[in-house]
């Protein structure tokens, strides 16, 4: 296709996308993708301008480097002078560009050499601006593509307008764990499978993380490798802040003893224990659990509690197991697939019932699922294609487990 029809179908893509807008923030994160795609870009933002604080903050990027949770002072930097001035910039030599400052995709790692940031501009304010980094050929942008940014950052800003973005920027959260230019190889053949390809990610305290991606993409091994199941070839994992790249065995054992809690898509109950002494045989195996009948309870089965697992449903099963990964109070739970061998309002229950910890113990937990519908329970979506981290989007508006419908 040629070049200009391919931004005559872009432009109406995401004309269609915002103007008959169901979801504003998928309108958005969708017109993001549709432009750096369209421009065969490496990575982009959009970014908001919390009036009170005069703060920029990220609410979707898209690309290797994970810039979740990241504000930046209006005015400062280029993200900040084009909001402030609400006047677009186009930086095609950076080393000689005296307007250029590091963005904060170059301190995650991603070193910009050209970029297009556009304000979003509604007619009457700024309301914060679209950034979009490096063209994966090396070549610079031009001013025809820079046009087309301002296009979409204009139908977006009058868009946000009209069905108002509501955005909670809260408070900066605390990094639970994060990998940095983690690579994951495993023996094929004579050489090697690289599973993992460079992933940048921070997990937060407190906060409802959602994976998604095709069999095969790699986020199982992500979880893996946080999880200690699984060692990474290169790259970094720091858990709050301390290097855990290459934990020794006793290490290791505590750490996925005392920190960390698992729920899985096969239940791993013992057959011969109940309910109540499935979860309190992990109990009595770590510092500081919870009572055993709390964790029953929070999940709904202090009723069944005597029952063994062939007298529960699967449903029951997987809230035992849930119970199971609380009793220990962790600080992270991880959760791959728990939800794939239950019908949906099974799934709606178990769902719940991990939402429910999160909101009220604080606990962070990251699920690992190729359901994107479960994505729109969470605080964020980090989506993972080839072995790369694709796009993480700050879910503005979490839903309700029955709200959902697959």
């Amino acid at each position: 296709m040629e070049r200009n029809e391919r931004f005559v179908k872009a432009t109406y893509e995401i004309m269609e996308q915002l103007l008959n807008v169901d979801d504003l923030d998928d309108a958005l994160s969708g017109s993001l993708q549709r432009i750096v795609k369209t421009l065969d870009s490496e990575a982009g933002a959009i970014w908001y301008l919390d009036e009170k604080s005069d703060r920029l903050h990220s609410v979707f990027h898209i690309g290797p480097a994970d810039i979740s949770n990241y504000s930046i002072e209006n005015g400062i930097g280029i993200e900040g002078v084009v909001t402030k001035t609400g006047k677009s910039i186009m930086i095609t030599d950076p080393a000689n560009d005296p307007r250029f400052e590091p963005t904060v995709f170059d301190g995650q790692g991603l070193k910009t050499t050209s970029m297009i940031c556009v304000p979003l501009n509604n007619g009457h304010d700024t309301i914060g601006c679209v950034q979009i980094i490096n063209k994966k050929n090396g070549s610079l942008y031009d001013e025809e593509e820079l046009e087309l940014c301002e296009h979409m950052a204009a139908l977006a800003a009058i868009t946000i307008e009209e069905k108002g973005l509501i955005v909670d920027f809260g408070e900066e959260k605390d990094v639970l764990c994060e990998l940095i230019d983690v690579v994951k190889d495993y023996p094929s053949g004579d050489g090697v499978l690289r599973v993992l390809k460079g992933i940048n990610l921070k997990v937060y305290e407190g906060e409802f993380v959602v994976v998604l991606g095709e069999s095969g993409c790699g986020k199982s091994t992500m979880m893996n490798i946080i999880g200690g199941m699984d060692y990474l070839t290169d790259g970094k994992l720091l858990i709050e802040g301390r290097d855990f790249s290459k934990p020794d065995d006793e290490e290791l054992t505590r750490f996925r003893r005392e920190y960390l809690g698992f729920i899985f898509q096969s239940y791993n109950l013992m057959p011969n224990l109940t309910a109540l002494e499935n979860v309190q045989f992990i109990a009595e195996i770590v510092n500081d659990p919870i009572e055993a009948k709390q964790a029953i309870a929070k999940v709904g089965l202090s009723d069944r509690e005597n029952n063994y697992p062939a007298q529960l449903s699967g449903g029951q099963q997987q809230r035992v197991s849930i119970a199971r990964a609380i009793v220990k109070n962790p600080r992270l739970i991880l959760a791959d697939e728990p939800t794939a061998a239950l019908d949906l309002n099974t799934s709606i229950e178990v769902l719940s019932v991990i939402r429910d910890i999160v909101r009220n113990n604080n606990t962070t937990v990251m699920m690992v699922t190729h359901n994107a519908e479960i994505g729109k329970l969470a605080d964020r979506i980090v989506r993972v294609q080839n072995g790369r981290i694709a796009s993480i989007k700050r879910n503005l508006h979490p839903l309700a487990p029955e709200e959902l419908s697959w």
